[in-house]
């Protein structure tokens, strides 16, 4: 990978730094139950009150037995009691053994489970079959969760499987960052809705159905503004109106430099703009600003600049407005399966899917069409090869990938 340094735009994470900075902070919360909870930010630290398991118990079904008991490897003891799950046992004596299953209490005096498969069953007598270490197939009292030990702190974003494990240690409820409210907007004397006939010149508001749906993947509260017309006055009142309603705006189309792209002009008579052009490919014509104190970010209007530029800068800004400790989306290597030309002074997103190839493993192919007016190239790629300014790509060659379920969750 060859590489050389040159930019005149705004580079990305320069730009997502000085949003940051200036970003104001949702400081309300509210408490919601723990099946309404995926997703939400923490606004508390999550400390375990019990033990979890609350006691040691078998990890599989079989015998619970005192390794004293045996004789070498072996031995032949009395099966004594039968324990369930659910179920609690009676002290084990020298040379008893007790039926139990998985799950079920370890009872008191055993130190060790034999799997049913390693035993011989003779009425009531047990014979082990195989050599039985102290401890083994046992889950000890707080071996999953020890009562005491935090298990998520503040800022933290829940996610399923830890909404599982505040279920294991009893939280029906917690506290969480309230939901943001988003106006969403969009421009263009050309969009309608779908469900209507399409005239000549139009085309379908595609925009508004992607950016809502990522939305909703952030639990925000969308609040409609619709379609705005390519008219300078009514795209202040629509900002003004909405920054007196959310705590963010989000439009689309309007912020290049047509006549018809009253956008930027507006935003700068209502407020400021902060950044303008990005030097990322898709997603240039990128403004953000500040509208009456709320943060404003108008997308590019191509489907695909308008979703990039929404996944790599607006959905961070948004999980930091609401304090999330890990805003950023994961990103992992994997070599390039294509080679490509020195790119330009713009950083490159590619859409990419992930093939396997038998000798290689792992490779990224770009999809066929990487025009930004390509929407079904997001649906048919898994995700984002980032290509830096000025850096020609080779096969094999390492690139920085983002998975699109890093992003559209």
């Amino acid at each position: 990978m060859n590489q050389t340094s040159k930019s005149r735009l705004t580079p990305i994470d320069a730009a997502i730094d000085a949003l940051l900075q200036n970003l104001p902070v949702i400081e309300e919360t509210e408490t919601v139950a723990l099946l309404s909870a995926n997703g939400r930010i923490l606004a508390e630290d999550c400390v375990a009150e019990i033990n979890v398991p609350s006691q040691a118990n078998s990890a599989m079904d079989g015998y619970a037995i005192r390794v004293e008991d045996l004789e070498g490897e072996t031995g032949t003891l009395a099966v004594s009691q039968r324990i369930a799950a659910g179920e609690l046992g009676v002290q084990l004596n020298s040379g008893e053994a007790a039926r139990i299953f998985t799950g079920a209490p370890i009872p008191p005096g055993a130190n060790a489970v034999v799997m049913q498969e390693n035993c011989s069953l003779s009425g009531e007598q047990l014979t082990i079959l195989q050599k039985v270490s102290r401890g083994e197939n046992l889950r000890q009292a707080g071996e999953d969760v020890a009562a005491g030990s935090r298990l998520f702190q503040a800022g933290h974003r829940l996610r399923p499987q830890d909404v599982g494990l505040l279920a294991a240690i009893g939280k029906s409820r917690v506290e969480v960052k309230r939901q943001l409210r988003v106006a969403l907007m969009t421009t263009g004397d050309e969009l309608v809705q779908p469900g209507t006939e399409l005239k000549a010149g139009q085309i379908y508001n595609s925009n508004y159905y992607t950016l809502c749906a990522m939305l909703n993947a952030l639990n925000a509260e969308v609040l409609d503004f619709g379609i705005i017309g390519d008219d300078f006055n009514s795209t202040r009142t629509a900002l003004r109106e909405a920054a007196a309603a959310a705590d963010c705006i989000i439009s689309t189309g309007g912020v290049s430099v047509g006549e018809e792209d009253h956008v930027k002009a507006a935003v700068e008579a209502e407020g400021s703009l902060q950044i303008w052009k990005l030097a990322i490919k898709p997603g240039k014509p990128l403004a953000c600003g500040i509208v009456e104190g709320i943060p404003f970010f108008g997308l590019p209007g191509n489907p695909v600049s308008a979703f990039v530029t929404f996944a790599l800068v607006v959905r961070p800004c948004l999980l930091s407005m609401l304090t999330c400790l890990n805003p950023f989306a994961q990103r992992f290597n994997i070599n390039a399966g294509f080679t490509a030309l020195k790119s330009g002074e713009r950083q490159e997103y590619m859409r990419c899917v992930i093939a396997d190839d038998e000798r290689s493993g792992l490779q990224l192919l770009p999809f066929g069409n990487q025009s930004s007016g390509v929407g079904a190239s997001l649906s048919n790629a898994a995700g984002l090869a980032i290509i830096p300014p000025y850096t020609s790509i080779a096969i094999g060659d390492s690139l920085d990938f983002i998975p699109f379920s890093e992003i559209l969750n």
